[in-house]
């Protein structure tokens, strides 16, 4: 299993979910993206529509009888109800849940940074994981480690 940790360093959240999102969906998989907070997911899902991607993001909301066909399912628990092996932590809260999918990203921002590197050395060592760190250089993310 892999695990990707983004460090946002100000780039919009919404803007780096909806890279990543249309990533995973090129390469045929399904997403799940988790946010604790139902007012920011809520938000997530409007920007999503609205500026959020160059290309049509096709994805829903958790709580409708449709959850289950969604390509990019929004939730603020980490049940893959649509069938993602990719989970994608967009509030910068890791759950070990995350460990249950083939593939995990984890964004934070410089508030999240101690968390995340928690994350990061809790998972240090651990059969089966495989960590990245990326940043953003220069309008691009680089992976560091």
């Amino acid at each position: 299993m892999r695990v990707d940790f983004y460090q946002l360093a100000g780039a919009p959240v919404h803007e780096v979910v909806a890279t990543l999102a249309g990533k995973v969906l090129d390469s045929g998989e399904r997403l799940l993206v988790v946010m604790d907070d139902e007012n920011q997911l809520a938000r997530l899902d409007r920007l999503l529509w609205d500026e959020g991607a160059t290309a049509f993001l096709a994805h829903g909301i958790a709580g409708s009888a449709d959850d289950s066909r969604q390509p990019i399912l929004l939730s603020t628990t980490p049940d893959p109800v649509n069938q993602a092996r990719n989970l994608l932590v967009a509030d910068g809260q890791w759950r070990e849940a995350a460990l249950t999918y083939e593939r995990a990203f984890h964004l934070f921002d410089d508030d999240g940074l101690a968390d995340a590197r928690l994350a990061w050395k809790l998972l240090s060592g651990r059969e089966g994981v495989e960590r990245f760190y990326w940043a953003r250089e220069d309008g691009r993310w680089v992976n560091k480690g």
